[in-house]
């Protein structure tokens, strides 16, 4: 395996080269060839456990420094945006993780490194074994430089970012006054309907704006009013 390639995207060298590869090792291929082994060194699913935990701990720590108006249930929703199967596979794929998990002969038929529960899996993996090579300070930039993509410019994860919750915190605070919303307008058939929704202050309209849903549409007009008032 060019292990060299994985760990010059990753921005990290290991140590224990050991601890690399059983990362890289599913329970199938574990199963079928290291079966000798001990259950702590046949394959990643215990370095998963550990790397979830970490993910846990590191993303945290990113969004409190990120977004320090966030309230509790606003930064949990978007660790949970980061940390899950879906987004973990794609993170995985942009490091070609993919091209290095070692497979049984079973999965290897059934394309199981594009599975995306097996691609999320050996990512938590990974992270875990540079957590145990290097240590909290070596895991820590990692992981930073691997979410990097999902924090717009704006530092902002736009898709689960609790706007509406945002405005009524700042408008209150500021002028004692709770931001209302009122539907314009409903168009389209019903699979595929768009929803105009204003939003206002008192009687200033703040912004308008539409969305695939009543729940998009609040929630993108009072995001349009947060840049609107350049909160």
């Amino acid at each position: 395996m060019e292990l060299e390639r994985l760990q010059e995207r990753l921005g990290y060298k290991f140590g224990d080269r050991g601890i690399l590869i059983q990362s890289l090792t599913h329970t199938s291929y574990g199963h079928e060839f290291l079966s000798e082994k001990s259950i702590a060194m046949r394959d990643n699913e215990r370095l998963e456990f550990l790397g979830d935990a970490i993910l846990d701990v590191v993303l945290s720590d990113i969004l409190l420094e990120t977004y320090p108006n966030a309230n509790e249930g606003q930064l949990s929703k978007m660790r949970a945006a980061v940390v899950n199967e879906k987004t973990l596979a794609q993170l995985a794929r942009m490091i070609q993780l993919q091209d290095y998990i070692r497979l049984g002969k079973g999965e290897v038929q059934t394309g199981g490194n594009q599975k995306p529960s097996i691609l999320s899996s050996a990512l938590e993996a990974l992270i875990a074994a540079i957590y145990l090579d290097g240590g909290f300070n070596a895991v820590y930039p990692v992981v930073r430089h691997l979410v990097a993509p999902f924090f717009a410019e704006e530092r902002e994860l736009i898709s689960f970012y609790d706007h509406k919750t945002q405005l009524q915190e700042v408008i209150q605070a500021r002028w004692k006054m709770t931001p209302t919303y009122r539907l314009l307008a409903s168009s389209g058939p019903d699979h595929a309907k768009v929803f105009e929704i204003e939003v206002r202050m008192n009687q200033q309209v703040l912004a308008v704006a539409q969305g695939s849903s009543k729940k998009d549409a609040e929630q993108n007009a009072a995001r349009a009013a947060i840049e609107s008032l350049s909160l």
